[in-house]
């Protein structure tokens, strides 16, 4: 009997400490923190008209929406499918646009529209070679195409005087009429 007394003293004991113990580990604070990441592929854009107004398009691709800032306003969009460029639109707005042209709508009128200042031009050499040139004015960018070739893009220089674009293979400078275009250092075409 003594045994079993015994017995049960040592594991009540046992199971007491137990419980103890346990009761220690529920008063621990474990604290944890929730980081957030997202892969949304997300393009904001900021682009004046010809009065100077400013516009400020968010372009979310991973949620097919755009979120306009005009004049004060906020205006989110929803994705509609366009033949090309892009389009967006609520009950109230519209954007179309294409590159860096851009029509806002608010029903159904437009009320701000940019279009960026191409000027195209055509040059040609004694040789006959062929230099077709598209200057944006608007971003200060030319394409050029080589005898009908590949098109080479440029970023437009401060230049002293004269025209100047360049990216890191090839250089165009120009004034008045005449016209430079080297690749490497070398001219590869000049009228």
């Amino acid at each position: 009997m003594k045994k079993t007394i015994l017995s049960f003293a040592v594991l009540s004991a046992i199971f007491l400490s137990s419980c103890k113990e346990e009761t220690k580990q529920d008063d621990i604070i474990v604290e944890t923190e929730t980081v957030e990441t997202t892969d949304e592929d997300i393009v904001t854009t900021t682009t004046k008209n010809k009065d100077g107004k400013e516009i400020e398009i968010t372009f979310n691709n991973t949620a097919g929406t755009a979120t306009v800032n005009y004049e004060g306003e906020t205006v989110e969009l929803q994705q509609e499918n366009a033949a090309s460029g892009f389009w967006y639109k609520n009950d109230t707005y519209e954007l179309i646009g294409k590159g860096n042209n851009v029509d806002f709508s608010k029903d159904g009128e437009v009320i701000f529209s940019h279009a960026d200042e191409i000027i195209t031009t055509e040059y040609t050499n004694d040789a006959g070679d062929t230099l077709h040139l598209e200057v944006n004015s608007a971003d200060n960018s030319a394409k050029a195409y080589l005898n009908g070739g590949d098109q080479i893009d440029l970023v437009g220089q401060k230049a002293a005087s004269g025209t100047w674009y360049k990216n890191d293979q090839y250089e165009l400078r120009g004034k008045g009429e005449k016209l430079e275009l080297k690749k490497d250092g070398e001219v590869i075409f000049k009228n």
